[in-house]
């Protein structure tokens, strides 16, 4: 037989997740306004920072985003001179996101942030470790 009740908030997995979410994110946000860029930016340029020359569906698929979310966070980086697009010469469908020497040097500015954010959130390296690790895992269950 069904459960008949409405469900309750505080017995939600989703609700803890997107508090955190969201708080997290507010956190970065001191940090990547003096870059002047947002959360979804940083993400962005984390992404290139690793690999460079990615095209659009790369970055998508690593940050679990369509082309018609990143199309325009793409287009507000290049208007900052933080990457260009290129189309591809052999697939002129394909574009490929490079980073201008202004985008390479914004990566300096942001060595420091993943420190003071976990300064904010006043835990031990241990503890990120096993956080991540947990998460991860559930990631790839909801992945399957």
């Amino acid at each position: 037989m069904e459960n008949l009740e409405p469900p309750k908030l505080s017995n939600q997995l989703c609700f803890p997740l997107y508090v955190i979410s969201k708080e997290i994110t507010g956190m970065y946000r001191p940090f990547l306004d003096e870059l002047d860029i947002t959360y979804s930016q940083y993400l962005v340029m984390m992404v290139l920072w690793e690999n460079d020359g990615l095209t659009v569906n790369n970055i998508g698929e690593k940050l679990y985003l369509d082309s018609g979310t990143l199309t325009p966070l793409l287009k507000r980086l290049e208007a900052k001179n933080y990457i260009s697009r290129q189309r591809k010469k052999e697939d002129e469908r394909v574009v490929e996101i490079f980073l201008t020497k202004t985008g390479s040097d914004l990566r300096q500015k942001a060595c420091a942030i993943p420190n003071k954010i976990q300064e904010k959130l006043n835990l031990s390296e241990e503890d990120l470790v096993q956080l991540k690790d947990a998460i991860k895992k559930l990631l790839i269950k909801i992945e399957k």
